[in-house]
C-alpha cells in the first residue's frame, strides 16, 4: 500500500482510458465500494471476439482512486481471455497502479464489475464456470 497517489494513479485518474458507453457490447457488470467508500460505482461493459475481451469500456463515479483503478483494470483486461480477466483483482490492479493509499482500498471496485461482466458473458454464451476468484484477491 502506499500513503500518497502515485505518479501511475494520477495519470489514470486524470487521463482515463476506455471511458464511456459502447454502441453495442455482449455483457456489462457492476460494482459498488465497500463500507469506507459506499459511493464508488462502476460500471464495465465488453465485447468479446474469439474467446478475448475484443473491446472494454467503463463508466466511473466516485475518488480519484476509484476512477484510476477503473481505467487501470480496463488496460490489464483489453486482449485478455475470459479465464485471464477473471485473475484481475484488487491486488494487481493496486500493484499495477504503483500502489494506493490504504484506506482507499474499497474504492477499487472495476474489477468486481469485470468479473461479472464476464460472468454474464459466459452465462449468456455457454453457461455458468465454476468459481472465480473474487475482486479482493481472497
Amino acid at each position: 500500500m502506499s500513503s500518497r497517489y502515485t505518479p501511475t494513479l494520477i495519470d489514470h485518474f486524470t487521463q482515463p482510458r476506455h471511458v464511456g458507453m459502447p454502441e453495442e457490447a455482449d455483457a456489462s457488470g457492476q460494482g459498488g465500494g465497500g463500507p469506507l467508500c459506499p459511493e464508488d460505482m462502476a460500471t464495465v461493459w465488453i465485447r468479446v471476439r474469439d474467446g478475448r475481451i475484443a473491446e472494454i469500456y467503463h463508466k466511473t463515479m466516485g475518488c480519484p482512486v476509484a476512477i484510476a483503478s477503473s481505467s487501470m483494470t480496463c488496460v490489464l483486461a483489453q486482449g485478455k481471455t475470459l479465464a485471464e480477466a477473471l485473475e484481475i483483482t484488487r491486488e494487481r490492479v493496486i500493484e499495477a497502479l504503483g500502489g494506493v493509499p490504504e484506506h482507499k482500498v474499497d474504492s477499487i471496485v472495476a474489477p468486481e464489475a469485470l468479473h461479472r461482466a464476464v460472468r454474464a458473458y459466459l452465462e449468456k454464451a455457454q453457461g455458468l464456470p465454476t468459481e472465480a476468484p473474487s475482486p479482493s484477491g481472497a
